[in-house]
């Protein structure tokens, strides 16, 4: 990328806005990375997104925390395993229908952290509950 665009009022930079889009900044054409995006030019391409928008969100590359949703582990995960390159929607099909040991064993990490996330909340629900009998 050449150098950092800086936004006037009421706009945003390309890395915000591909964030907020869902895709891969350096996937995105030269003009969308090289200017500011207006807060109505992005609700432009949120409304009526254009083509090479569509096919980013549906071939890739994706970035990180999309492959780490459509893959079911963290974005940590992927550190751990190295993943360090942004993977298209066929990379990752690939992935899921041969999973590597890697993605199995970050498969069932995420799967811990969120069967624990679930049962602290359940427990203070609970407790809410019992507080407010006792009141």
């Amino acid at each position: 990328m050449s150098e950092s665009v800086q936004p006037g009022p009421g706009a945003m930079k390309p890395e915000t806005a591909a964030k907020k889009l869902g895709v891969y900044l350096p996937a995105t054409p030269e003009e969308f990375r090289s200017s500011a995006i207006t807060r109505e030019a992005f609700a432009a391409l949120q409304s009526e997104p254009p083509q090479w928008l569509v096919d980013l969100r549906r071939d890739g590359p994706h970035p990180r925390d999309v492959v780490a949703r459509k893959l079911g582990v963290s974005t940590s995960g992927l550190a751990r395993a190295d993943v360090k390159d942004a993977l298209t929607t066929e990379q990752i099909r690939q992935l899921l229908a041969a999973p590597p040991e890697w993605l199995v064993r970050e498969r069932g990490t995420q799967a811990a952290v969120r069967a624990e996330n679930a049962r602290v909340k359940q427990q203070r629900a609970d407790k809410l509950a019992r507080n407010d009998r006792s009141s």
